[in-house]
């Protein structure tokens, strides 16, 4: 059954979002757009993606942008760069300490501290195009705010393999006939603060870091699909993602790491979106025609069906274990946090 996104909604405690909390400098006005950045030791790639936002924040300055980078736990000096940024910083910047490791536990970390209207999530090895925030503000003006809406992701560097981006020109939103999985990325992926509030936190058992390695912004695109929440791409909002990716280990790694993930989040999903497991019964049927000579998955990089079918059954096995051990799926919002957040 679908639900309405502007009905009240009973969710479990642990992904319910609480209001914005009031910023460290509560003088301010709350900006439009909240650019949330988590990173894990990457002090040597932060730089240029941090400098890109500040860049696109000049062009379309009238767009009022503020930036919260979320250190995950990096034992570089990270926290030192993120502290000396935000000293010299000509656009609000927040830096966010979130020990706990997981991206899905960052993202949410970023969440809490966000005071825009409109959410952007950025991986830390990306930049964003300069005209960024100008296809933002023209997609939102039209007024429509319950919708999840990802960009373009093109490569940062040619050297790199081609993954993890999403080159296609046709704007489109997402249906149960297409594998939501890459239809929109995490680390080009917008929505109004509302519908994250609608939405609730990220899923701490999924995401890079977590037991599931992966597909925590899977996750989030299934849950807003089951609240009636459109998912949509755009094929401008442009980022440039410097994977860093060169040998095939590395992308056969990542393949299985994706693998993974989607199949914890088939046996999360298996009573109200059964349709996920209509792609793996195409992923099994496409791996035993690779047998007899059928084409692999990825062509272009020769990737098979193969990790994917035993990855999607480990997957929904390590989610059983969880769900036995009652692993929760984020941290509830502790009551501090509640005394101190601003309703707006």
């Amino acid at each position: 059954m679908t639900v309405k996104a502007n009905q009240p909604l009973q969710r479990d405690r642990s992904t319910a979002l609480g209001p914005a909390p009031a910023g460290p400098r509560p003088e301010r006005s709350a900006p439009e757009v909240s650019f949330i950045i988590c990173t894990r030791n990457r002090v040597a790639v932060l730089d240029a993606c941090i400098k890109s936002v500040q860049a696109a924040c000049r062009a379309h300055a009238g767009f009022a942008a503020e930036l919260v980078v979320v250190d995950n736990g990096s034992s570089d000096r990270t926290a030192e760069r993120l502290a000396s940024i935000a000293a010299m910083s000509d656009i609000p910047f927040t830096p966010v300490c979130e020990p706990r490791p997981g991206l899905a536990a960052a993202r949410n970390a970023g969440l809490r501290r966000a005071r825009g209207r409109v959410l952007v999530f950025v991986d830390d090895d990306c930049a964003v195009h300069c005209d960024y925030l100008r296809d933002l503000e023209r997609h939102y003006a039209s007024g429509e705010k319950w919708l999840i809406r990802g960009g373009r992701v093109e490569l940062g560097d040619p050297r790199d393999l081609p993954f993890t981006i999403k080159r296609s020109w046709v704007r489109e939103r997402l249906t149960p006939d297409v594998h939501p999985g890459g239809f929109v990325l995490g680390c080009n992926m917008t929505m109004h603060r509302d519908v994250a509030a609608s939405i609730g936190y990220f899923d701490e058992r999924f995401g890079a870091g977590g037991p599931l390695r992966s597909a925590e912004d899977t996750d989030y695109l299934v849950r807003a699909m089951l609240l009636g929440i459109p998912v949509e791409y755009v094929p401008d909002m442009t980022i440039f993602h410097h994977h860093g990716r060169r040998d095939r280990k590395a992308i056969e790694k990542l393949h299985r790491d994706y693998s993974l993930g989607n199949g914890g989040l088939c046996l999360k999903h298996v009573r109200h979106a059964p349709w996920l497991f209509r792609h793996f019964y195409w992923a099994a049927r496409g791996a035993l025609r690779e047998l007899t000579g059928g084409p692999a998955f990825d062509r272009e990089l020769n990737l098979s069906h193969w990790p994917i079918v035993a990855m999607n059954l480990l997957g929904a096995a390590r989610f059983a274990v969880l769900l036995l051990a009652r692993r929760p799926q984020a941290e509830p919002v502790r009551q501090d946090q509640q005394a101190n957040a601003q309703v707006r």
